[in-house]
C-alpha cells in the first residue's frame, strides 16, 4: 500500500530564502470505493487531480478555512490519494515557524492543516507533479520497519471508519494528537 510505504519519506519544498523537508510519519489513504473518499461520488471539478496521474498533489479546501495536501497514488482515472497527515521538519524550521506563528518544532506540522501551512500550501499549488517537480516532490528517506508503523481508523471520518488506512509511526512526537492513540487491534487493513 502506497500509503504504508510513504512513512519515512520525505517530502520537500523548495520557496524562496529557505528548502523545506519534512519526514513523513503519518498519512491516511482514500479509493474511490471509501465512503469518506472525495472520490466516491465520482470525478468532480473539485476532484479532477485525484483522478488524474499518480503523483500529483491534490489540494483541497476545507471547514471554510484549512487546505489540506493529498499525494495521488491510482492509476490515471482511478480517484485514490494518500491524505498527508503529518511530518516530522527536518529543515526550514524558522520559515515553518513564521508562517505558523509558533516555535514548537512538534506543533508545526502534525496535522493537515498545520502542515499545509507549515508548508505554504494552496490551492494553486494543485496538481504540482510530486515525483519529478523541481518545487517541490517526495523523496526516497528512509523506511520504517513494520513493528514501528500503526495502521488505524481515519480521523475525521464517520463513514468508512472499518477501514485501517492510517498509518502512523509508533512513538512520533510529530504525529497528530488523535493519532498517537493506538488503534483497536481487531480491525483490518485496507488493500490498495
Amino acid at each position: 500500500m502506497v500509503a504504508r510505504d510513504l512513512i519515512g519519506r520525505l517530502l520537500v519544498r523548495r520557496v524562496p530564502g529557505a528548502r523545506l523537508v519534512g519526514r513523513i510519519v503519518e498519512c491516511e489513504a482514500y479509493q474511490e470505493d471509501d465512503p469518506a473518499s472525495h472520490s466516491y461520488r465520482g470525478l468532480t471539478a473539485r476532484t479532477a487531480v485525484m483522478f488524474g496521474p499518480p503523483g500529483r498533489l491534490y489540494v483541497y479546501f476545507t471547514y471554510g478555512m484549512h487546505h489540506c495536501m493529498n499525494v495521488v497514488t491510482g492509476a490515471d482515472g482511478e480517484g485514490s490519494a494518500v491524505l498527508l497527515r503529518a511530518v516530522e521538519p527536518l529543515d526550514g524550521l524558522e520559515w515553518m515557524r513564521s508562517r505558523r506563528g509558533l516555535a514548537d518544532p512538534r506543533l508545526l506540522c502534525s496535522g493537515p492543516a498545520r502542515l499545509t501551512q507549515a508548508y505554504g500550501i494552496g490551492r494553486a499549488d494543485n496538481g504540482i507533479d510530486l515525483v519529478s517537480g523541481r518545487t517541490m516532490f517526495v523523496s526516497e528517506g528512509a523506511p520504517v520497519a513494520d513493528g514501528k508503523v500503526v495502521a488505524g481508523p481515519g480521523i475525521g471520518i464517520t463513514v468508512g471508519t472499518e477501514r485501517t488506512w492510517r498509518f502512523y509511526e509508533r512513538g512520533s512526537p510529530f504525529v497528530s494528537k488523535a493519532g498517537r492513540v493506538p488503534p483497536p487491534a481487531s480491525r483490518g487493513r485496507r488493500t490498495g
